[in-house]
């Protein structure tokens, strides 16, 4: 029996997770296949070498369950792994609810977000295979942040777009990149072919993910020491973010937790909902669960709740394959919403396929909502949540009012992807009633 007082379980680094989940192997519909942009046919591995090593082409294609983690990646992941799971008790009484409320905390890694987990992964798959330089778009930070501590590991250069709304107004994050070793430029920028049209055509742009992935993309393809790294929405980076999802089940055991009602995960390009989700997905198809999975995406980029499911281009440029998911097209470009991770036009084929077979719900959240949950978070359990977690804590909260006020107890997980400490201009814009609703 655990402790009724318990607050929070933290696993001894010998119970981390020695294998990646990979969910393909338990889908009962196939995924749709990667095309290739030019020929519509299934991508082969050939397609993707310029771009990303083979040790991470046969992840992004593999059906095998589960995939070991190098030792050399288990090594690092020691630097913050396992991570904390919350039992929210002091959320609770200030909601005054019925629920009982817990959260995973991604937090605790080197740059603050469960972005390190894939960073760290990519960037030894690339050492393996020679690349001596990588490549990457990053929207509030998270992801560029965690490429480049990665990549100063493994003795690699790093070049990172970030998208102009979030370079402009979040510059304590390329700051953190900076000091890891990278290059920072805004996005879209002068530096490539695709940042210069784009500039051309919209010289006032605040930028897009979409935007900002032509130009990595085309950095790396030009360079042929250099690979393409994605943060987000591909099957292999969904792959690495399990872990999280594996730790928090061995954690509700020791909380002495058999049923989880429900659980809420942002959702931008759907990294960290997979990687908190896809294990619990497992669980609900073998019937141990009965989870009700919710992805809580911004209403400045409803990829999943108003997009369309299609396939589509990754990028504005579309040099990226076709990929099938849901998407409010290449050309989308959301409000400058401070939960820059969050503003993308698309979401992951792995979790679009999930969304479209009934695996997992979707609801949308607009900022206020968003920051008036992390307040109250930040206020009741004494940490500041990234903008793009607040978005999950909101439909937790929603949820939890819910029970309370129908007279139900439901067991409600949160996936708090980061720490919100470099997002202190955004909540300050907030406190001072300033800030628009999208």
């Amino acid at each position: 029996m655990s402790d009724p007082k318990q607050t929070k379980v933290v696993l001894d680094e010998s119970q981390m997770p020695t294998h990646w989940y990979n969910i393909v192997a338990d889908l009962p519909t196939p995924p749709p296949p990667h095309l290739h942009p030019g020929t519509q046919q299934p991508l082969v591995p050939e397609d993707l070498a310029p771009l990303f090593p083979m040790g991470l082409i046969e992840q992004e294609a593999s059906t095998e369950r589960w995939i070991e983690i190098p030792q050399e990646v288990h090594d690092i992941y020691r630097l913050w792994r396992p991570s904390p799971f919350y039992r929210a008790r002091r959320l609770e009484q200030a909601l005054g609810t019925t629920a009982k409320i817990y959260y995973k905390y991604e937090g605790a890694s080197p740059v603050g977000s469960h972005k390190t987990n894939s960073a760290v992964a990519q960037a030894y798959y690339n050492k393996v295979a020679g690349r001596t330089r990588l490549t990457t778009e990053t929207g509030a930070g998270q992801w560029g942040s965690a490429l480049a501590f990665a990549t100063q590991i493994f003795g690699q250069s790093c070049d990172i777009w970030q998208v102009r709304s979030s370079y402009e107004g979040k510059p304590y994050r390329h700051y953190l990149m900076e000091t890891f070793g990278a290059s920072v430029v805004s996005s879209p920028s002068e530096l490539t072919d695709a940042g210069r049209a784009i500039r051309e055509k919209f010289p006032d742009t605040t930028g897009s993910l979409g935007m900002a992935i032509s130009e990595a993309v085309e950095a790396a393809a030009k360079d042929p020491n250099a690979s393409y790294s994605l943060g987000s929405v591909l099957n292999h980076v969904a792959l690495h973010q399990t872990v999280i999802g594996l730790e928090t089940l061995k954690q509700l055991e020791l909380f002495d937790e058999a049923k989880v009602d429900y659980l809420f995960a942002c959702a931008g390009g759907g990294s960290n909902l997979a990687g908190i989700s896809f294990p619990f997905i497992r669980e609900n198809l073998e019937g141990r669960q009965s989870t009700k999975i919710v992805a809580c995406e911004p209403k400045a980029a409803p990829s999943l709740t108003e997009g369309e499911y299609k396939y589509d281009f990754g990028d504005t440029a579309h040099l990226t394959p076709l990929l099938k998911m849901y998407s409010l097209g290449p050309d989308f470009v959301p409000d400058p919403v401070h939960a820059g991770g969050l503003r993308y036009h698309g979401m992951s084929p792995l979790v679009s396929h999930c969304y479209h077979e009934g695996l997992i719900d979707a609801i949308s959240i607009k900022q206020l909502e968003a920051f008036e949950a992390g307040v109250i978070f930040s206020r009741a359990e004494g940490i500041v949540p990234a903008s793009e977690s607040n978005h999950a804590i909101a439909g937790a909260i929603r949820q939890a009012k819910a029970a309370t006020e129908a007279g139900e107890s439901p067991v409600i997980v949160i996936g708090v992807s980061g720490s919100g400490q470099l997002d202190l201009p955004a909540y300050a814009e907030y406190l001072a009633g300033n800030m628009a609703d999208n």
